[in-house]
């Protein structure tokens, strides 16, 4: 958003869960910069709760715990964050992992994690959020973090597990767009290649990695956090109220060659 819609999201209450990763950091700041009231969740209590108490924003901030393989306790972090906040108006979905294991070596215990932490946490959070804005009333976002691999797969690296919940993601969105459109709640996707952060250092660190990914991205770089960050304010702005059940690609031109 420009500088002259600061606060253009007062009033607003937004969940953001996986708030202290690095995307979803940058996430939980820009929307408090823009007047959200920011409900950082995640598994570590110390770290959301840091996070929440560096946020400068109009709305205020504050931190709730849950683990992305226990349902029972995403619907009480979603519960919690609206008894304190009265309702929950956009969902920042930024939770995700991965663990790299070839095809022929996957093991049930790691594609488990992967599929609960990806797949069927987005569902549950999804879940317990709507019923929040369902009885609030008042509509509502949802936006979750995907990747390119939502629909590339992942040359010489075992990527079974990741490419498997990130694609499946993308139909989950989409269904959930149709099921909440009653509800004038809006559901979509932003998918990003590589970000410069922690969770991209490692191909960026290797010279040979780091060349491999330039000269596939048309544009000659790799994504930004405040690339991720302006695709999600974008699906919580006005702007994007008749916009639901998609997925935008912030690839530099990747998948458009692939």
């Amino acid at each position: 958003m420009s500088d002259d819609a600061a606060g253009a999201l007062a009033g607003k209450v937004a969940f953001v869960a996986g708030g202290y990763g690095g995307i979803g950091e940058a996430c939980a700041q820009a929307l408090a910069r823009e007047g959200a009231t920011v409900v950082v969740a995640g598994r570590d209590a110390g770290k959301a709760q840091a996070v929440a108490a560096s946020l400068e924003g109009e709305g205020g901030a504050s931190a709730v715990t849950f683990d992305a393989r226990d349902v029972p306790s995403i619907h009480a972090a979603a519960n919690d964050a609206a008894a304190r906040h009265g309702t929950i108006d956009f969902l920042v979905n930024c939770v995700g992992t991965n663990q790299i294991e070839p095809l022929l070596e996957v093991t049930e215990e790691a594609y488990d994690r992967v599929l609960d932490v990806n797949l069927r946490a987005s569902m549950f959070l999804a879940q317990a959020v709507a019923r929040v804005q369902v009885a609030a009333g008042r509509g509502g976002r949802h936006v979750h973090l995907l990747s390119v691999r939502a629909q590339l797969g992942m040359r010489d690296r075992g990527y079974s597990a990741y490419c498997a919940t990130k694609g499946a993601l993308v139909m989950l969105i989409k269904q959930h767009a149709v099921e909440l459109s009653s509800h004038r709640i809006t559901v979509n996707g932003v998918a990003p290649t590589v970000v410069r952060g922690e969770m991209g250092a490692h191909w960026l660190a290797n010279p040979v990695t780091r060349e491999h990914i330039l000269s596939r991205i048309p544009l000659g770089r790799v994504a930004e956090p405040e690339d991720v960050v302006g695709a999600t304010l974008f699906f919580c702005s006005p702007a994007a109220s008749f916009v639901t059940g998609q997925t935008l690609y912030i690839d530099g031109g990747l998948t458009a060659t692939q």
